[in-house]
């Protein structure tokens, strides 16, 4: 692992510790723990939450954790998710393999796995494969993004070799992300990239042009930055990208530049003003899509 990603992991879990101790858990939510959507251990474990006395499927959000894909966990997305589900969600919440140890494409595999098992088990826990709205942030929004595209242009996800399930993506959530992974192995933040596409993935590999893939069949799209986000500045330019495909989207930028608390990821951050507005504005969103 380079110097960059451990350095990343350590911050970020301090971080992440810290904000989540002074946040309870949200109220008048089932919780269905830790269970096993394949066999690669504590690695492919997800959670489900749905509203208290919920009977029948419902509206199902996928969440795909961050975490410059080499750190992050369902645990640091519990409280988002289960404050999602209040809104009148099923939400699906997961680990999967990390770099450096697992390379590309193994999170799109795992999350192609994810969506096998609630197709197979969606009675038992509410949920719907004909309602998915797949959400991510940071480098979870790339994943987003690229699965996306995976599921809706045939020819792109033949390339990975899956046996994509029978679901539809009604709508996508993409928080503080980036979109373009080819370009990512030369960026500011290479060394993240390249724990994760390794070094000897040309830039080229078909795989990695997920715009070039992206069609008019691609969900609506949410997209959000912060002001105080340090990738700010990919969100509108994904949005002009698909308003120019036929897709249909909307960006927001939430915060000020004073405020720094309203930072990268910040809809994690429950208990802030702005990520209530923000996850409200997202399942309003996904509403308009159910």
């Amino acid at each position: 692992m380079t110097f960059a990603a451990l350095s990343f992991r350590y911050n970020a879990s301090k971080n992440d510790k810290r904000r989540d101790a002074a946040i309870p858990l949200p109220e008048g939510v089932t919780e269905c723990r830790n269970i096993s959507y394949g066999s690669h251990g504590k690695d492919n474990l997800l959670d489900v939450y749905y509203p208290n006395g919920t009977t029948q499927a419902l509206p199902t959000i996928v969440s795909i954790h961050g975490g410059g894909y080499v750190y992050g966990s369902k645990e640091v997305y519990r409280r988002y998710g289960m404050d999602m589900a209040r809104r009148g969600f099923a939400f699906v919440n997961f680990n999967y393999r990390l770099a450096p140890k697992w390379k590309f494409p193994t999170p799109l595999a795992d999350t192609n796995s994810v969506m096998e098992w609630i197709v197979q088990n969606a009675q038992r826990y509410h949920l719907d494969p004909d309602r998915i709205f797949l959400v991510g942030d940071s480098a979870g929004a790339q994943l987003a993004s690229q699965y996306a595209a995976m599921v809706t242009n045939p020819s792109y996800g033949a390339l990975f070799g899956l046996k994509i399930p029978h679901i539809r993506i009604r709508a996508l959530g993409l928080n503080c992300g980036l979109y373009d992974p080819a370009a990512q192995a030369t960026g500011k933040r290479k060394d993240l990239a390249l724990d994760y596409l390794g070094k000897t993935l040309p830039a080229s590999d078909p795989r990695l042009s997920v715009l070039d893939n992206i069609t008019g069949d691609y969900p609506p799209a949410f997209i959000t930055t912060a002001c105080c986000d340090f990738l700010r500045a990919n969100a509108q330019p994904m949005y002009a990208f698909l308003q120019e495909k036929g897709v249909q989207a909307q960006w927001k930028c939430y915060g000020t530049e004073e405020d720094k608390t309203v930072g990268h990821v910040f809809h994690v951050n429950i208990l802030l003003p702005e990520a209530v507005q923000c996850n409200d504005d997202a399942a309003g969103f996904f509403k308009k899509y159910v």
